[in-house]
């Protein structure tokens, strides 16, 4: 049996060192815990400050007053009520673990038993600090400090409007307005308002790095200082998601976190790389008022909307594919053994999950399938195998339920569904005249869903090219690693009456109705001579070829080796396929890349002329130069499947790494990033920023495109199995050690 590993033949000198293999080892895994604080009291949802206390609890300041929630538990208690319930605005802990809260009406302090109001500064109080000598009160009406049981009033000059303090950890305080700078001793009050001393004078959050200089956030973002001067600056150009910043605090790690009203971005001093975190995948809103630290390390975040916490778990990549694994299976498949995408009928809700159906429900199937024979070829986990067959089984009967020769559907639904997407509709002559003018290449389709022979099924025609290339993939991996031969020869049977279906009716795709689908054309007659097909015709071209390599391999029969080779020399598809990487931008897009890779293997693998077999490594080639910027670990590890090495394989672990545990498909605006520029590239048709880690963008399926501007939809879940796949073709091939 040909190995669907590597081909040596292809190995260049590059590939002469040994390859390298990622030993899976625990690394920090970040994820996002929404706390929603009243659902009845927009105010208490207003968060303007937040301190988790050594036991555990986390104290918040709201517009509605001091919430108190404690360990373990997701609920919220009002802790100051009564007559003295309202505008809170800061909490903070002083050395012996007690809480002190600012509010409308004057300062509190956690006792052992009870809450204790502490007589003397005049309210309302703005911020809390608390320091070796003290505690601070700090408002409108002046600055007080207590220590040894009593206040006293400091006489430091500053402006009102006091936004945030911090202790220069010598007896003097730092303290940001919006007017300036103070730094504040017994001696003196020094003012820095100049623009050698501030990117602006509006300050409102600050912290000390690591090397003890000054982090100081404000309107235009952050300035830096050490002990005499500005030393640096941290603006949108260098990562900053908004110019407006909120908060600035020091990780435990020594990373800076700058809140804003679009987001956080994290520094590690010193370095240019940043991280973000943005949007309802991490955070319960985009307005960042105030950011603390538990003691496992974890972020708690106030925001305009509720409490985030970003946590964080130690896991490994097999824990995390085990954890994807289990969701999975939990989640995303549907009877017979369909695996998709899931519905939230609530957005962003992941109890009020439902099945749904998709029109690449075989297309992703089949990625599934080709994950678990992975899988298999990797554990013999005969668990694998099993599911692979299912997996399989499903694509089988989605030409059977047809009833017709090789015409396959896009997906089946029970007949008892009432809803599903493109339902069955009638067109009036003015819609239909719409359609046309809009896309003179519409197929209007009345009817999308038929009833099955035994009433047990709803199935979907007009099905695509996207369907068999996907197929394809799924195909050529379970045969080469799972089946036997008794499946060998049901896969044989079932694709040649696909490519049967496909010879008879000129390489079309050919429904119900007798005519082609929309999408499903290979035609030359078309392909290479209707000009409104041009943008098809290189991809299409290498398409029908795989197929015809596919079936003549596995069937041995020389009626597809006979199509193949004709439509190479008599109708130029070879030539057609060559174009691909350099075809028009306006008739580019991203999920060509996929669909390009569906091929390969089929290609590479299966061709036994070597002047043919050179062409669709020079293919590959170009395709692998051309795309690996995407930085995903798909496309690296197949090109690595089949011309061996170990190429991207840092970009490929860091993206397996960095991938969120959330499947939710959260609403994404990285248009709305001032650190980001919004393009054209690399796709001409779509809105598109530089390419961000995948935590910072949509959750993925591999016919999406990453470096996409604004993008999501939180009433859908996705299936994991863009992570799966990768993952496991990795452990395959040994760029992934699983060894402890």
């Amino acid at each position: 049996m040909l190995s669907i590993g590597q081909n040596k033949d292809l190995r260049s000198k590059q590939y002469a060192n040994p390859i390298v293999t990622y030993i899976d080892k625990p690394f920090e895994q970040e994820y996002h815990d929404a706390f929603n604080v009243s659902g009845y009291s927009e105010e208490a949802n207003n968060v303007r400050a937040i301190q988790p206390d050594l036991e555990g609890s986390i104290w918040i300041a709201t517009k509605n007053g001091i919430y108190q929630k404690e360990v373990g538990s997701r609920e919220w208690r009002i802790v100051i009520g009564g007559d003295n319930q309202g505008p809170a605005y800061d909490v903070a802990m002083d050395n012996d673990q007690n809480v002190w809260m600012a509010t409308w009406n004057g300062v509190y302090r956690s006792g052992a038993r009870e809450i204790q109001k502490m007589e003397g500064p005049k309210p309302p109080i703005a911020k809390l600090l608390s320091a070796k000598e003290g505690v601070y009160a700090l408002g409108p009406y002046g600055i007080w400090l207590y220590r040894d049981q009593k206040w006293e009033k400091k006489d430091f000059n500053t402006a009102r409007s006091i936004r945030t303090v911090l202790s220069d950890n010598k007896g003097g305080l730092w303290i940001g307005t919006d007017v300036g700078l103070y730094h504040c001793a017994d001696e003196k009050t020094t003012a820095f308002q100049g623009n050698d001393d501030l990117i602006s004078a509006y300050v409102k959050g600050m912290d000390f790095d690591q090397d003890g200089n000054l982090w100081i956030g404000g309107l235009g973002g952050v300035s830096i200082r050490n002990k005499t001067a500005k030393i640096g600056e941290k603006t949108p150009e260098d990562g900053i998601t908004n110019a407006n910043v909120n908060a600035v605090a020091k990780g435990p790690d020594g990373r800076m976190w700058v809140g804003t009203q679009f987001g956080i971005t994290r520094f590690v001093p010193g370095e240019k790389e940043y991280s973000v975190r943005v949007g309802r995948r991490w955070l319960v809103s985009d307005e960042v008022r105030d950011i603390a630290f538990d003691q496992q390390g974890n972020a708690w975040v106030a925001t305009a909307n509720g409490v985030s916490a970003i946590k964080h778990r130690q896991m490994t990549l097999e824990d995390k594919a085990d954890y994807f694994y289990d969701k999975l299976l939990r989640r995303h498949v549907r009877e017979p053994w369909i695996i998709a995408r899931s519905k939230l009928a609530v957005p962003g809700d992941t109890t009020t999950i439902q099945p749904e159906d998709d029109d690449n429900d075989g297309e992703f199937t089949s990625n599934y399938l080709a994950m678990e024979s992975f899988r298999y070829a990797t554990t013999k986990n005969p668990e694998a195998k099993e599911r692979a067959r299912k997996a399989f089984d499903f694509l089988h009967f989605l030409r059977e339920v047809t009833g017709g020769d090789g015409f396959f559907a896009r997906t089946i639904i029970p007949v008892s569904w009432e809803q599903s997407h493109d339902m069955n509709r009638t067109y009036t002559e003015r819609e239909l005249a719409e359609e046309i003018i809009e896309n003179p290449r519409q197929k209007p389709v009345e009817k999308r869903w038929h009833v099955s022979k035994d009433g047990k099924w709803k199935w979907k025609g007009d099905t695509s090219s996207d369907e068999i290339s996907g197929h394809l993939f799924g195909y050529y991996c379970y045969y080469n690693l799972v089946a036997d031969d008794k499946e060998k020869k049901r896969i044989a049977d079932h694709f040649s009456k696909i490519m049967d279906h496909l010879i008879e009716n000129d390489f079309n795709l050919v429904d119900v109705d007798g005519t082609h689908t929309k999408w499903g054309v290979w035609s030359p007659t078309i392909l290479n001579h209707n000009p409104d097909w041009a943008p098809e015709r290189a991809l299409n071209s290498l398409e029908l070829l795989a197929f015809l390599k596919f079936a003549h391999y596995i069937t041995k029969k020389e009626k597809y080796q006979k199509e193949y080779l004709q439509l190479i020399r008599e109708e130029g598809y070879l030539e057609n396929a060559k174009t691909l990487h350099n075809t028009n931008p306006s008739w580019e897009t991203y999920f060509d890349i996929f669909l390009s890779l569906y091929m390969y293997p089929t290609l590479i693998n299966y061709e036994e002329d070597p002047e043919l077999k050179r062409v669709y490594q020079d293919h590959l080639e170009q395709w692998f130069n051309k795309h690996k910027k995407a930085k995903s670990p798909m496309i690296n590890f197949t090109y690595n499947l089949l011309a061996g090495g170990n190429e991207e394989l840092d970009n490929s672990i860091a993206f397996l790494k960095d991938a969120p545990l959330e499947l939710v498909d959260w609403y994404v605006d990285n248009a709305q990033r001032e650190d980001l520029k919004v393009v054209r590239q690399p796709i001409l048709e779509e809105l598109q920023t530089a390419l961000r880690p995948p935590s910072e963008y949509r959750t993925m399926r591999w016919d999406q495109n990453p470096y996409v501007a604004v993008s999501g939809d939180p009433s859908q879940e996705k299936e994991p199995v863009y992570w799966l796949l990768p993952y496991w073709l990795g452990r395959y091939l040994n760029l992934i050690s699983a060894e402890k």
